[in-house]
């Protein structure tokens, strides 16, 4: 990935983004918007365990997201409870960027099923004043 397509994906997903994700069940793709964060390489979303869209990526986790003129294939992880040691980090950066809206009563940290979702992006394209870059996350991110 040249430094300028990994710039660009900083600037335009570096922050609270309504991003299109796709995943399987079974046969049948499903698809819906998710408010998230990207970060080297990887998209983060604050979802439930217990949700179809996790449910899918545990039985499959190659999924697919779109926005804003980017598309790629990636693959989703759960990384557990939102208040787990591991996720502090993470955590303490979403709820910055999500803080328009994560207080608003829908997201239940108190809940042990609220947990982190990643998309470790694997290949993606994203469009730019006219420019296409191909992106191998895989060779740009080691």
């Amino acid at each position: 990935m040249s430094g300028k397509a990994l710039s660009l994906m900083t600037e335009r997903f570096g922050h609270d983004t309504l991003l299109s994700l796709a995943t399987l069940d079974g046969n049948h793709p499903s698809v819906r918007i998710v408010n998230s964060y990207y970060e080297n390489g990887a998209f983060y979303t604050v979802t439930y365990a217990l949700s179809n869209k996790m449910e899918q990526i545990h039985k499959n986790p190659q999924v697919a997201v779109c926005g804003e003129w980017f598309t790629a294939h990636g693959i989703g992880e759960n990384l557990g409870y939102v208040r787990d040691e591991k996720n502090r980090e993470m955590m303490s950066k979403l709820r910055a960027v999500f803080a328009e809206w994560y207080d608003n009563g829908h997201t239940d940290e108190n809940d042990p099923n609220t947990c982190l979702l990643r998309v470790k992006l694997t290949t993606g394209v994203l469009y730019h004043d006219g420019k296409k870059y191909m992106i191998d996350f895989s060779k740009a991110l080691g």
